[in-house]
């Protein structure tokens, strides 16, 4: 008897319908042949929620996420819904969400496929090869720390860190070590702060429960910088809140475009799995949206969510296949591109890939 696995679909605002439908797509024609079942149940968020039921994130679909096993999420937001109070826009829904998942674990691949090395705005033997996962800290430091005050003439937010929460946090990072190159830099600032201190001895002791993964540190500026110099030095990079929001999206533009890149947030409950960039409402219904970060992102949560690797395998070498083959939508058409599709075409390039 095949495996089962109830996943939830937010489609969301702008292309999110579109670029969902087409790792569905994928999804069902991989899922035919590999032993295992999806069943689907869709929810409202953002502004399709909004202007359904007047709120952001309905109950429904707080209740429904926590039976799930995952969720594979599109896009919201809109020019549409933006003169609203901030606790009614879209972003507030998927704010929510996430705290409501408990999702403290960001992580953020960033890849160079060899046929989009061109795309870069880094030369193309400084970029090409690189393979890094950021791992980022979702729900404590400085963004979440109290006291927090904005007086008349001053201001402050105070960085917090827990022993818990730095090694939750570890621990996701090295097993997802164990499944890469067993490589781990921890990025802190720990020359200065007391925090950082506390996270790299924290991390330290992590590390004597996976001796496989060489681990090693760097200060977050000589990281930002490495980032740039040398990328293809970094593996699995470990860090907190505030430092990971910067690093995840320097080294995002490190592959050229966002239109590639996925992402999850997981954590102690049901993981959420989305591509890191808007809703483009500017092109929505138009069938020119590119796809390829939303299945790369049904991707990670068939690995990271699913424990189904062989499946998840099949759509990575099937998008690179695709690329290879000189397929690309209007946005990367200026890269060796040998045919420009739809977000469809796309999708069925890639669902006949992976059905083989």
């Amino acid at each position: 008897m095949g495996r089962n696995y109830k996943i939830g679909v937010i489609k969301g605002d702008g292309i999110g319908p579109e670029i969902v439908d087409e790792a569905i797509k994928v999804l069902d024609a991989l899922s035919a042949n590999m032993g295992f079942n999806l069943e689907y149940t869709e929810m409202l968020m953002g502004g399709a929620a909004i202007d359904e039921t007047g709120v952001p994130l309905p109950q429904e679909t707080i209740q429904g996420v926590k039976s799930c096993d995952a969720v594979l999420f599109g896009a919201i937001g809109g020019p549409k819904w933006d003169n609203l109070e901030r606790h009614l826009r879209p972003e507030s829904g998927l704010l929510s969400l996430r705290k409501e998942m408990g999702t403290f674990a960001n992580l953020r691949p960033a890849i160079v496929y060899d046929e989009l090395v061109n795309a870069s705005t880094l030369k193309p033997d400084v970029v090409r090869g690189v393979d890094i996962m950021v791992v980022r800290e979702l729900t404590g430091g400085i963004y979440f720390g109290q006291p927090r005050e904005l007086l008349e003439d001053r201001a402050y937010n105070t960085m917090v860190y827990t022993r818990e929460e730095v090694v939750r946090i570890a621990k996701v990072a090295f097993e997802i070590a164990m499944k890469r190159d067993k490589r781990i830099c921890s990025v802190d600032k720990a020359n200065v702060l007391e925090v950082s201190q506390f996270w790299r001895e924290t991390v330290i002791e992590v590390s004597k429960d996976y001796p496989k993964v060489e681990l090693t540190h760097m200060y977050v500026d000589n990281a930002a910088m490495q980032l740039i110099r040398n990328p293809k030095q970094f593996d699995v990079i470990l860090t907190g809140n505030i430092f990971g929001d910067i690093l995840s999206d320097a080294a995002s533009m490190l592959s050229g475009s966002i239109g590639l890149l996925p992402s999850a947030s997981t954590g102690a409950g049901v993981g959420l799995y989305e591509p890191i960039h808007g809703s483009a409402p500017d092109i929505a219904g138009q069938g020119i949206a590119n796809p390829l970060a939303t299945i790369s992102s049904a991707s990670m949560m068939l690995r990271y969510a699913l424990g189904e690797d062989a499946a998840a395998d099949k759509i990575d070498k099937a998008i690179k296949k695709s690329l290879a083959k000189g397929y690309r939508t209007g946005d990367l058409g200026a890269y060796d591109a040998r045919e420009i599709c739809s977000c469809s075409e796309i999708g069925d390039i890639i669902a006949n890939y992976v059905s083989k």
